[in-house]
């Protein structure tokens, strides 16, 4: 155990670099993914991740789109609601993905927010046995077999791919909670875990994952890279406010957790911009390039096998941060 964190202490010594790649925002126009994954590519990155939420664009299809020009980039689904495919239709959707893109589909299927279930009338009433029920069915067809399941959600009677993929990809869960990282453990290949998630609170999500080795990790990162570290913290204050309401649980493990809440209450966004430069790396690769890469470093020592470069929700700043990938790339 670390005296610090009472955690684990890392395999990341142990590990090959992280792949880097950039995350394609729920929100940018469709038509761009396929200029993003030219261009990630063209730069030397390994991955893009396609963000998956209700009710913007569709995960699966962006995925496709992205791998249809490209021949070496590995493309993320991050992440698969559980609920809103049947699992058998999640399986050949993922199996059709790596059938263009062989060895470079990376799926991640997570609870997806209840909320956006109940509005389409998907919301179960156990999600993490949903979750663990369609992962189990999800990874078994991949492989191949027959899958006949009588669960709580799943109900299949001897379904079998036609074409099961090979290699069989990785299929990980986009999970947070306890509980579900627990599952994640037991089920999954892996985990896909959110942006604001700092080094110490991987640690802590593989110790509640139990991980065996071989466990893959995917890590989105809110990336802001400026000349300066006051403008890269001005510019992202705002943000980090957006997390602390309400708390976004992972900041619960920041060991100046409770001087970061008390900051925020007394002097606002304000108070997050000028805070010290430590608390910031360990909120994301924010700051200088050399700051952005001493966070990269420690996500990787962490265990952290998949890094998502996460960028601004405009389209010419993204433009702009694709950059700063090549640039970390180098």
């Amino acid at each position: 155990m670390t005296a610090a964190s009472g955690l684990p202490p890392s395999a990341g010594d142990r590990r090959t670099p992280p792949a880097l790649g950039f995350c394609f925002d729920r929100g940018f126009p469709a038509a761009l993914v396929t200029e993003f994954a030219r261009r990630l590519e063209a730069d030397g990155a390994q991955q893009l991740w396609v963000i998956e939420d209700c009710f913007y664009t569709a995960g699966v299809s962006l995925a496709a789109a992205a791998l249809a020009v490209t021949n070496r980039l590995k493309v993320g689904l991050g992440i698969l609601p559980a609920v809103a495919r049947n699992p058998a239709i999640t399986a050949m959707e993922i199996a059709t993905l790596c059938g263009l893109g062989p060895g470079r589909v990376l799926p991640g299927i997570g609870h997806g927010v209840q909320a956006w279930m109940r509005q389409m009338g998907a919301r179960t009433p156990s999600p993490v046995t949903t979750l663990s029920e369609v992962i189990t069915a999800v990874r078994r067809l991949l492989r191949g077999e027959r899958v006949t399941m009588d669960g709580r959600h799943v109900h299949l009677d001897g379904v079998r791919l036609d074409r099961p993929p090979e290699p069989v990809p990785l299929v990980l869960a986009g999970v947070s909670g306890p509980k579900s990282l627990a599952m994640a453990g037991r089920v999954a290949d892996g985990l896909v875990l959110a942006e604001g998630t700092g080094p110490l609170a991987v640690r802590a999500a593989l110790a509640r994952a139990g991980a065996a080795e071989g466990f893959h990790v995917a890590k989105f990162a809110r990336l802001c890279v400026a000349r300066d570290r006051a403008s890269a913290y001005r510019a992202m204050a705002p943000y980090l406010a957006g997390l602390l309401n309400p708390p976004a649980p992972r900041l619960r493990l920041l060991p100046f957790y409770d001087d970061l809440v008390a900051r925020y209450a007394t002097r606002g966004v304000d108070g997050l911009a000028t805070m010290p430069a430590d608390w910031w790396n360990e909120i994301g690769p924010i700051g200088t390039l050399d700051d952005a890469r001493a966070h990269l470093d420690a996500l990787a020592a962490a265990g952290v096998s998949s890094i998502g470069l996460f960028p601004a929700s405009d389209v010419a700043t993204a433009r702009a941060q694709l950059g700063d990938v090549a640039a970390l790339l180098r």
